[in-house]
């Protein structure tokens, strides 16, 4: 069952001129439920002119400070992001659900790990909350960011990152990369490439000392910083990354034909959800089980329905499904039989999927 609050709007304040930061007031009763680990994000639900519009956004806030802020960046038409720059204020309420997602490694207070980051544009939000977490508990560790954006003061958070530099002197650095301004060093001009990505790993990161690295940005970048990584000697289960947009490619597009190609006809659904049994039969109309269920009248948890967030990640307990995309489910997850419901085509004629695994 996808588990909604009404929780209020604390403050809201514009960062840059395209961003805007959101705290909420979490009441007293809900502060247990609404606990949560570095990287983590919230759903936050409103019905906008008539439809039921839901995003993911990614506390920046550290759990210790035991304060719950986002913030939201504008896109040309985006109904949520729009709505909340230019209508949302102090006092209004939204329909958040607790936070969630697997974007974070676990705090080692006697650790001495090396941490590396890059980020792009509001892909930052997370990478506050894990830097300063991991700087302020693992006080043996390092943290490099790599960050880039177009100009200078389209830089979220900016002042915060230079506190953050002089508070852990020697202990955290940060790299600013800029694609529409000039910076004075030529090498900090220009998006991440291969050219840029061969001198960091020769230069600036110490490969086999590095313990993790996060990337949270859009895919061509993650997939481009991932791949170098990789070939330049890190293990893969180091690398850790996030979307924020996706766009599928000629390859994946290929795949998501052939996958569509064996989907059952009138496959019978059961989905266990808060301990109970809902059945449905898969309608043609939908291909994945995501939107079969909620037409059948399920409520069920998801947000981008793009197979980046894992808000509606499920268990198949028995049956087949094939994923279109997965951009948000690790390896050993789907060898698991875990799968994102809403890129879920069953295969089979009998599927029963679990959401309170």
């Amino acid at each position: 069952m996808a588990d909604f609050y009404n929780i209020k709007v604390a403050d809201i304040y514009k960062e840059t001129k395209d961003t805007v930061v959101i705290t909420f007031d979490i009441p007293e009763s809900l502060k247990e439920k609404f606990k949560f680990k570095q990287g983590q994000h919230l759903t936050l639900r409103k019905e906008i002119n008539g439809e039921d519009i839901r995003r993911n956004y990614s506390l920046y806030t550290s759990p210790i400070d035991n304060q719950w802020k986002v913030a939201v960046k504008t896109i040309r038409n985006g109904v949520f992001s729009n709505y909340a720059f230019n209508e949302l204020k102090k006092g209004d309420e939204l329909q958040v659900m607790p936070p969630h997602g697997e974007f974070y490694v676990e705090v080692n207070k006697q650790a001495s790990n090396n941490y590396v980051a890059f980020a792009a544009g509001s892909g930052i939000t997370p990478m506050l909350s894990i830097i300063k977490t991991h700087l302020l508990l693992e006080p043996k560790s390092t943290f490099k960011l790599f960050y880039l954006n177009r100009m200078v003061k389209s830089i979220i958070f900016k002042e915060e990152l230079e506190q953050l530099k002089n508070q852990f002197f020697g202990r955290f650095q940060v790299f600013y990369f800029l694609t529409k301004e000039k910076r004075d060093i030529p090498f900090l001009n220009g998006r991440f490439d291969k050219e840029k990505l061969a001198v960091l790993t020769k230069t600036f990161i110490d490969i086999p000392d590095t313990n993790h690295v996060f990337i949270c940005g859009p895919q061509d970048m993650i997939f481009l910083i991932r791949d170098e990584l990789q070939a330049a000697g890190l293990d893969k289960e180091k690398i850790h990354y996030e979307l924020f947009f996706s766009g599928s490619s000629e390859e994946e597009n290929k795949h998501i034909a052939e996958v569509l190609d064996e989907k059952a006809d009138g496959t019978k659904v059961t989905i266990i959800d808060g301990g109970k049994e809902f059945h449905f039969v898969m309608d043609d109309d939908f291909d994945n089980i995501l939107d079969g269920a909620l037409s059948a009248g399920a409520d069920l948890p998801f947000a981008c329905k793009g197979g980046v967030c894992s808000t509606c990640k499920c268990k198949v307990l028995e049956g087949e499904v094939k994923m279109k995309v997965n951009y948000a489910l690790e390896e050993k997850e789907v060898a698991q039989n875990f799968v994102l419901s809403c890129q879920a085509v069953p295969v089979t004629e009998k599927v029963v999927v679990d959401f309170d695994v």
